[in-house]
């Protein structure tokens, strides 16, 4: 197939039906891709109030979608067919349609088909909650893949480095460190180094050395982040060196710390929607912080706040000022820039602790920063420029 007749195909099925006339018919595995898309795209209004000449092809029926959902897995590349599970959801009310079991044997899973099942969990069938599990407990798996090394190698190195001493025994010694530390008192004559102070790891210790407290709003917005944060804190919860508790909240508060055993359990125990109340989450999770300052407090919000907002800026402070280390996440996902309140980010801004969206690669290297006490400003500006 030459050049020009391939930017024709692709054209003809970028435009559909309506570019037959001028770019002939799509035609064998081409004709089927056609009529795949159209199911999904075509009958969207034109812009100017109007329709477009074809119909939605999905209808309400759970069998007819299920088809459609395997013939676009075997169409199209998994990415694309995420998006269009997406698309097929918001464009075509097919939400109810997610309880049906079929429907979920069929579906591409994904990070964004967990958090619509989990916003169903409340409603969904016996009959339906096996396969919804399945779907959850497979992405689970993928997410704890992708990031559960890097998340242990970080962790774990950022404790060893925090548990440096100045007064190590010689098997302890950092003489990478210690050298650079002393290259002043290089003495040429001797051609070496005299140390004025020895740098040394302190020995692996068994006892936990950092509590960490995740405290991650629940409100719909936030489905990505909600997955994305149960999968993180059932990783650090397995780190022995490391005692993690996990809240979720809307209007209530929900601890999962005694779930983080089974990231799907963790998952399931959301409950996606409703309203936001801030102020007493962070209330609730100030008494699980009984060492100030070897904890970090990991607070996953749009910081939409519904409660009592001078007290939760206040809390935020009191926290802070005794020695805990804040970190304020917009949002805990890929989903690129998130929707947030803008005067509440730049009330705790002023007080020193930045407010910024992270995605799951780069929360490792935050989690390893917290540890370290870096300057987590810092940290947010270098991720912003990336």
């Amino acid at each position: 197939m030459t050049t020009n007749d391939e930017r024709r195909r692709r054209w003809r099925l970028v435009l559909g039906g309506p570019a037959a006339e001028s770019l002939g018919p799509a035609e064998g595995r081409d004709a089927r891709m056609d009529a795949a898309l159209a199911a999904l795209y075509d009958g969207e209004a034109d812009g100017e109030g109007g329709r477009s000449a074809r119909s939605a092809g999905l209808g309400g029926s759970a069998p007819k979608v299920a088809r459609w959902l395997g013939d676009i897995r075997e169409y199209f590349p998994s990415t694309v067919v995420q998006v269009m599970q997406q698309d097929a959801i918001e464009r075509l009310d097919l939400t109810r349609l997610m309880l049906e079991p079929e429907m979920l044997d069929a579906i591409e899973p994904d990070v964004h088909m967990v958090g619509t099942l989990l916003s169903l969990n409340r409603v969904m069938p016996e009959k339906t909650k096996d396969a919804a599990r399945q779907v959850v407990r497979k992405v689970v798996a993928e997410l704890e893949q992708r990031i559960s090394q890097k998340t242990r190698a970080a962790v774990s190195g950022a404790l060893n480095r925090a548990a440096r001493i100045n007064r190590p025994k010689l098997t302890d010694i950092d003489w990478d460190r210690t050298i650079r530390a002393n290259l002043k008192h290089y003495q040429a004559e001797h051609r070496t180094v005299i140390p004025e102070r020895i740098i040394g790891y302190g020995r692996r210790a068994t006892a936990i050395q950092r509590d960490v407290v995740l405290c991650v709003d629940q409100s719909g917005s936030m489905a990505a982040s909600v997955v994305f944060s149960g999968v993180f804190a059932a990783v650090l919860a397995s780190m022995r060196s490391l005692k993690t508790s996990l809240v979720v909240f809307d209007t209530a508060v929900v601890d999962l710390t005694d779930q983080l055993a089974d990231p799907v359990e963790v998952l399931f125990g959301t409950q996606l929607g409703g309203g936001t109340d801030i102020n007493r989450a962070i209330g609730y999770s100030r008494q699980l912080i009984t060492r100030p300052r070897d904890s970090i407090f990991v607070l996953i919000s749009d910081l939409y706040e519904g409660g009592v907002r001078e007290q939760m800026l206040r809390r935020v402070a009191e926290m802070t000022a005794a020695g805990v280390q804040v970190v304020v996440l917009l949002a805990l996902s890929d989903e690129g820039a998130p929707a947030y309140d803008h005067d509440n980010a730049a009330a705790l801004a002023a007080m020193g602790v930045p407010a910024f969206a992270c995605t799951p690669d780069a929360f490792p290297d935050l989690m390893a920063a917290a540890i370290e006490r870096r300057d987590l400003m810092a940290f947010a500006q270098k991720l912003a420029s990336e």
